[in-house]
């Protein structure tokens, strides 16, 4: 079987997807190891398992193109005639084993939402809005079978007495039919307090399953109208019912995300009942899920997380065991699945989704392989007869077949690997057996196109092979397997690797923040990286991000501290070099040398007072080979340093009269500007003053300060004055009274 096939080599898979980063200095390693990666590929006639491990799949044959946009329900009988319902024609076709499908009827609705076979082979078609249920007979001849006053009419299924069930919508009611006409004998089988009966079943053992929206339950309905819930899912709508051999019910789920397409002139997300092969004739319903643009709601598997945590999950399937146990088979927070079907593998379910049309495999206990791929957007029916597999698809509505038979030839296309830069290709190597050939593409453009290079000469050494594609910023690999012919061991491919070099560039310096005057700046001690890493050739990167603290900020007298931004697009480590001129010189001198931190504290003692430029420039020399390192470097805004303190001086004699004492100081500043001035009596407490202008705001400023209320004998005035760079000068005066 297939499945066993694809199983026997996931043993020898590994499951983990590796990107090694490197320096400039040293190549790239794209390593595309596990399923995660591969699905973001396109998969043409190859599967790929649960490990990642790419292989022929199922022949996938198409049997008829219907030139309908939408298939919304489909249905097989005992003599293996497929019929398919349609939207927005309301077309339904007959497509019988050969193959040569023709139309059956055009009803005057819209849509065709639901179909069944009856016993006596007539077939049974629904259809929406304000529709109607007509028996169809085999020469194309119908009559209304059913009327209901229901807007909706979403699920069909032949109950074990030979009657209709009739799942409807907007009310959520269950209807039994048993003949039609004037005469017809129809009740009301189960008002569901819900708002659709999305999905219908009958299991091996005779039992009426629904599935509804909004609630998301499942119900067992007994001919008397008795329901019991089997299940409540978290989730909104039950989207589809898949009874098993083995007495378990598939169900498959679908969030308010994924059922929010629903509107009312289109069909809600619906898909269809497949039957096993125990239980015939099938039953199917099947509805596709668009967006709000009218384009198919594509997706892709997520990331790694547990399948039962289904709290953000847009679909998934469950499955309801025998003594009513339940179990999450798969789920998904990004793909739409449409369609379920019991497996030709006991112990596993088909699941048909609109990423990509693809179907998958997936056991019981969680492991999904990725069966095959269709050329069409959506797959929206799963059927199940004898040994044969038929899904429909929508946007192009089409019928397909496959079964156990394998092509002879497949392709991958990888996804695109964007390199950041232009980049020098190596060697691309991988692990396989068989008949596999691999080939490699290479461009500027982010997808590929006629701007793109040819595929390369094809490369089957696994070993390794010099890729021949021409350099460029974008690559993309493909493999063929084709079968082989010496051997029965099937062909298959993993773990597929390419080696590059991509452009080594200048770093960057984005930014010089010049701090205030009067902070320096610490080291604070850092988070070691062990010295074993780097000395076994590994990169540290691959054991985690190192905590970078920030540096300690501290008071330091005339210190003139700046940071800086740098970065490098090839993740090179990088050091820094800080230089300084004068403003009016033209030769920068150095300050310090081989920095590897992106701060520095210039001690503003240890040059004269001027305005200066501070230039960085940082350099990828650790992590590039002698002679080929690159630089960059950014010029500061101009910063002032400034040591010397305003001088302050008595303009004549205080000024004293019986009530007050005037003094009037002068304060100058040469290289900078005064800032704030205060004065202080017989050493109490320093007040502000203001300059005689009423603003410090240049390099000299007059200050007349008045004090009063001053008893007999000497008193000391004082003044201090402070410049814009902190510094400080004082004077003091004695009066007498």
């Amino acid at each position: 079987m297939i499945i066993k096939r694809l199983i026997s080599l996931t043993t020898i898979s590994t499951l983990i997807l590796i990107f090694i980063p490197a320096k400039a200095g040293q190549p790239t390693v794209w390593e595309t190891s596990g399923r995660t990666e591969l699905l973001k590929g396109d998969a043409r006639g190859v599967s790929i398992s649960d490990t990642g491990v790419l292989m022929l799949s199922p022949k996938l044959t198409e049997v008829f193109n219907t030139q309908q946009t939408y298939v919304w329900s489909s249905a097989i009988d005992n003599q293996g005639n497929v019929f398919l319902g349609t939207g927005h024609d309301g077309k339904i076709y007959r497509i019988p084993a050969s193959g040569t499908g023709a139309l059956l009827y055009d009803a005057a609705e819209l849509d065709v939402t639901a179909l069944a076979i009856g016993r006596d082979g007539a077939l049974f078609a629904g259809t929406s809005p304000d529709g109607k249920v007509y028996r169809i007979a085999a020469d194309g001849k119908s009559e209304v079978y059913f009327d209901p006053v229901d807007k909706y009419i979403w699920s069909l299924a032949i109950m074990s007495d030979g009657s209709l069930a009739v799942g409807t919508g907007d009310t959520g009611k269950l209807y039994r039919v048993r003949t039609a006409g004037a005469t017809s004998d129809s009740s009301l089988l189960v008002s569901t307090n819900q708002t659709h009966v999305i999905s219908l079943a009958v299991t091996p053992q005779g039992d009426l399953i629904a599935g509804t929206d909004s609630g998301g339950l499942v119900l067992r309905v007994s001919p008397e109208g008795k329901t019991f819930a089997l299940f409540d899912t978290q989730l909104r709508e039950i989207h589809a019912l898949a009874p098993a051999a083995d007495g378990s019910i598939y169900a498959l789920a679908l969030s308010d995300a994924a059922a929010a397409a629903r509107a009312p002139s289109t069909p809600p997300v619906t898909a269809p009942q497949p039957s096993s092969e125990a239980a015939m004739p099938t039953t199917s319903v099947t509805i596709t899920a668009i967006d709000e643009t009218g384009a198919p709601i594509q997706g892709q598997l997520g990331a790694a997380r547990s399948r039962n945590d289904v709290s953000n999950a847009r679909s998934a399937v469950f499955r309801i065991l025998p003594d009513g146990a339940t179990d999450v088979v798969w789920s998904s927070t990004t793909v739409t699945a449409f369609s379920i079907a019991p497996a030709l593998q006991p112990g596993s379910v088909l699941i048909g989704t609109a990423d990509k049309g693809r179907i998958y495999s997936v056991t019981n206990d969680g492991r999904d392989t990725l069966l095959l791929q269709s050329p069409e957007g959506q797959i929206s029916s799963l059927l199940v007869r004898n040994d044969q597999i038929y899904a429909a698809s929508s946007n192009q509505g089409k019928l397909f077949r496959f079964g156990n038979e394998l092509v002879s030839e497949g392709t991958f296309e990888s996804p695109v690997r964007d390199a950041k830069l232009t980049a020098s290709w190596g060697r691309i190597w991988w692990r396989g057996g068989g008949a596999v050939e691999v080939q490699t593409r290479t461009g500027n453009g982010e997808r590929p196109d006629s701007t793109w290079s040819d595929w390369s000469a094809v490369y089957r050494n696994p070993e390794g092979n010099q890729i021949s594609s021409p350099r460029a910023r974008f690559i993309q690999w493909r493999a063929t397997v084709r079968a082989s012919s010496s051997s029965s061991a099937p062909s298959w491919v993993e773990d597929v690797s390419v080696a590059y070099l991509p452009r080594n560039v200048a770093p960057e310096v984005l930014s010089i923040n010049v701090l205030p005057i009067g902070i320096g700046l610490q080291q604070i001690v850092q988070v070691a990286v062990d010295p074993n890493v780097e000395s076994s050739g590994l990169d540290p990167s691959l054991f985690g991000p190192v905590a970078q603290v920030p540096p300690r900020r501290f008071y330091q007298r005339g210190a003139r501290s700046f940071q800086w931004q740098a970065e490098d697009r090839n993740s090179d480590t990088l050091e820094y070099a800080i230089y300084y001129r004068a403003l009016n010189e033209q030769t920068f001198r150095l300050l310090k040398d081989k920095l590897r931190d992106n701060f520095y504290t210039i001690d503003g003692a240890t040059l004269a007072d001027g305005r200066y430029i501070i230039k960085v420039i940082a350099s990828d020399a650790p992590d590039n080979p002698p002679g080929q390192k690159l630089t960059g470097e950014r010029l500061s805004e101009p910063i002032d340093i400034d040591n010397t303190p305003p001088v302050v001086k008595v303009m004549g004699q205080p000024q004293s009269t019986r009530d007050s004492v005037r003094v009037v100081f002068t304060v100058d500043d040469v290289t900078g500007k005064v800032r704030k001035a205060d004065a202080s009596l017989d050493s109490a407490a320093w007040v502000p003053v203001f300059p005689d202008d009423g603003i410090a705001d240049s390099g000299h400023e007059v200050y007349s300060v008045d004090f009063g209320q001053l008893g007999p004998g000497e008193h000391t005035i004082s003044l201090r004055a402070f410049d814009s760079s902190g510094n400080v000068g004082t004077l003091s005066v004695t009066v007498r009274r």
